[in-house]
């Protein structure tokens, strides 16, 4: 911890002097594909945020298939967007994954089901089948069977677990009571098929107790001991949290770049507005500032992975606030 310490003030020297001549170039992985879930990313990449700090960034989409902390351990990118139950977990595995930013400061993650499947409370899903998103994005779910006393191999008294895909189609073909769905994405895309609010039960993850740290940005933390990897990383929070800021501020604008960002064409320009609008409320957060990791929300998110055994150990130097505090130094 002390040598990442004088790494990082290394780095926030070379911050404010200026120092670094030539672009660095740093490639982020993204948790999902391109859309207004990552804006702040993409408007600094519009705005010149990046570019401004000396850096050129190439920001990579996920996928239902991509697991970000696979990637970064495989070398494919230098930072990364992810969940701190994801990132603990493949921490525990041995990826060297340290939290130097967290953006979104409150959970979107919600199970919602159609009302005429009869579920009322989560009593009700027993002998259920619920759609359940993977690749790290289950730990939440798992965490919560778990408080319930509830199994997940199905069965009367359990819950059958469906692996959901990018979609909402388990919902909408009734292949599945309940699916995962954030606040700021799937569940408007179960509305815009037609289902009216009235006609859905959702549970938010937050209600129930098992509300855990969404989007943050994750560097190799062993790489954080090498005074310039710390320097890029505090440039690349900085510019970052700039873009963020002028998202969640300017909401038609920042659902306008992310939908230029798709070169897929999946996205339409309606959707990118209401899920930019729902993502500031994940970001905008009166006790703490853009990019700032509460140490008490880690905690939590800490607990809640042991009570589950998806981790048995307290992780050491799983975040640190250094990089976070020379970004605050950097001249923009």
């Amino acid at each position: 911890m002390k040598r990442l310490l004088v790494a990082v003030a290394a780095a926030g020297f070379l911050a404010v002097t200026g120092s670094a001549n030539a672009a660095d170039s740093v490639t982020i992985q993204l948790k999902w594909v391109a859309d207004a879930q990552f804006a702040g990313y993409f408007v600094a990449q519009d705005k010149g945020y990046y570019k401004a700090v000396g850096l050129d960034v190439t920001i990579k989409p996920g996928g239902p298939d991509i697991a970000p902390e696979q990637v970064l351990a495989a070398g494919g990118a230098d930072v990364i967007v992810d969940w701190m139950t994801a990132a603990l977990a493949a921490r525990e595995k041995g990826v060297p994954l340290t939290n130097v930013a967290q953006i979104f400061q409150r959970e979107g993650l919600e199970l919602t089901c159609l009302k005429s499947s009869g579920v009322k409370s989560p009593k009700d899903f027993k002998g259920r089948t619920l759609g359940v998103w993977f690749y790290g994005n289950e730990y939440p779910f798992y965490a919560w069977m778990h408080k319930l006393g509830m199994a997940t191999e199905g069965g009367p008294n359990g819950v059958k677990v469906l692996k959901q895909n990018f979609n909402v189609d388990p919902l909408l073909q009734k292949q599945a009571d309940c699916i995962s769905t954030m606040t700021y994405n799937e569940y408007h895309q179960v509305l815009e098929a037609g289902i009216k609010p009235s006609q859905l039960v959702v549970f938010k993850y937050s209600d129930e107790g098992v509300g855990v740290l969404e989007d943050g940005l994750y560097a190799n933390g062993d790489k954080l001991k090498d005074p310039h990897y710390a320097d890029v990383m505090a440039r690349f929070v900085a510019a970052s949290i700039k873009g963020w800021a002028y998202a969640v501020k300017h909401i038609d604008e920042g659902a306008k770049i992310s939908l230029a960002a798709d070169t897929t064409g999946a996205q339409n320009a309606a959707h990118q507005k209401s899920m930019m609008a729902e993502v500031a409320k994940l970001i905008l957060d009166s006790k703490n500032p853009i990019g700032y990791l509460n140490v008490a929300d880690y905690n939590r998110t800490v607990k809640e992975l042991q009570e589950q055994k998806i981790i048995t150990k307290t992780p050491e130097g799983a975040y640190t606030h250094a990089v976070y505090d020379a970004a605050k130094k950097v001249k923009m």
